[in-house]
């Protein structure tokens, strides 16, 4: 029950990140978005080391540490630019479809999902199919563009959050403390490469600084709680129920973007979360 709670908690945190990262890829390049979001939280998790003394794991759990991080980053980095360029609503119940990864390798390396976990992933895959069609004549529109380019960088983002997950399983066992540092020691130093390459390496506005901080302290609260939950459940389970954090995302972006949807659309969206709770639930 434990687990469950602190994936739930980290599931809200994490929609709250990314809604609040979806706006601010609005008016700031992705990438620049996502090292204010990292730097942030590299330099407190950074501190809380420092501050409880703990030593480094070892070399194998650093080395899965550093390639979460890196996947982590590239998840995001996808998320963030399909928020900007698509409905919100859309686009965070897409990327939660990666749950299908850590299912598939715990399948893989003996786990057997129950019927209805069977049935849950069939039900996320029409989910992600009727989310992603477009109104009769919405093709010939100028967006039409954006919207299909929104939904496969959704999908995109899906299949590194999946390897994520499965990645963070493996190395929070050694230390949670140290796969949040590492992760992002790793992520950091390639955005901003790709910052300075793609002419966006830039200090924003005081505003924007705040905001960035915040979203970077969220989404440190969140993949330090989905860490420990890792550590008190079946990642199969824990995976599943941290992917519910598009629900948060959605009922922000109807609340504050006053975002619609077309009936398919919102059939897709509810399936979506409807395949992810069965799996949670099986």
């Amino acid at each position: 029950m434990l687990a469950i709670s602190l994936a739930l908690l980290a599931s809200a945190s994490w929609g709250v990140a990314d809604f609040a990262g979806g706006l601010l890829s609005r008016r700031l390049p992705a990438v620049l978005v996502l090292l204010g979001q990292q730097a942030t939280a590299l330099v407190v998790v950074g501190l809380v080391i420092a501050i409880a003394g703990e030593g480094p794991p070892e070399q194998r759990a650093i080395l899965l540490s550093l390639a979460a991080g890196v996947c982590g980053a590239i998840a995001l980095g996808l998320f963030y630019r399909s928020l900007a360029l698509g409905a919100m609503s859309i686009a965070a119940p897409i990327s939660a479809s990666g749950i299908v990864v850590p299912v598939v390798v715990g399948v893989a390396t003996g786990d057997r999902p129950t019927a209805l976990q069977a049935v849950g992933l069939a039900v996320i895959a029409a989910g992600v199919v009727l989310a992603s069609r477009e109104a009769a004549g919405e093709a010939d529109q100028a967006g039409a563009v954006d919207r299909r380019k929104s939904v496969l960088l959704a999908l995109a983002a899906a299949l590194f959050f999946g390897t994520f997950f499965t990645l963070s399983d493996s190395a929070a066992d050694s230390s949670v403390l140290w796969l949040l540092f590492l992760g992002r020691s790793a992520a950091v130093p390639l955005l901003a490469i790709l910052a300075r390459a793609t002419g966006n390496l830039r200090v924003p506005e005081r505003r924007d600084l705040l905001f960035l901080a915040g979203v970077g302290v969220a989404d440190l609260v969140a993949t330090g709680l989905y860490a420990v939950a890792l550590t008190e459940g079946l990642l199969s389970i824990v995976a599943v129920v941290g992917a519910l954090y598009p629900v948060t995302t959605v009922l922000l972006a109807r609340a504050i973007l006053h975002e619609r949807l077309q009936v398919a659309q919102a059939i897709g969206v509810a399936l979506a979360f409807t395949g992810v709770a069965a799996v949670a639930a099986g």
